[in-house]
């Protein structure tokens, strides 16, 4: 394609002053404010919170949180961005249902 220039994967404009959940390497979950970005995805959160892990299951994480205030994400260690507003958590719509003998 030429005469295009390189073009993010993921567009993060759309999220800046919105409120976002990520999900980093090792687990660790942060609800916050996205203030910026760059093309490595290194994030800047303002008010944010940290979801904390279960002590018994390390990768789950709980309904306990930590204020962290603002905080830089590093890039690397990002494994997933969703916004907050308008998700929900919905049933499995792909789980099987038991039949009843």
């Amino acid at each position: 394609m030429a005469g295009r220039g390189k073009e993010s994967a993921l567009d993060l404009a759309k999220f800046v002053d919105k409120s976002i959940r990520v999900k980093l390497a090792g687990g660790r979950e942060v609800v916050g404010v996205l203030k910026g970005y760059d093309q490595l995805l290194n994030l800047v959160l303002d008010e944010a919170v940290e979801y904390l892990r279960d002590p018994e299951d390390p990768m789950r994480v709980t309904d306990q949180t930590r204020p962290m205030g603002l905080i830089v994400c590093r890039g690397t260690s990002v494994m997933l961005v969703v916004p907050t507003a308008g998700t929900e958590e919905i049933a499995n719509p792909f789980q099987q249902e038991e039949m009843e003998a």
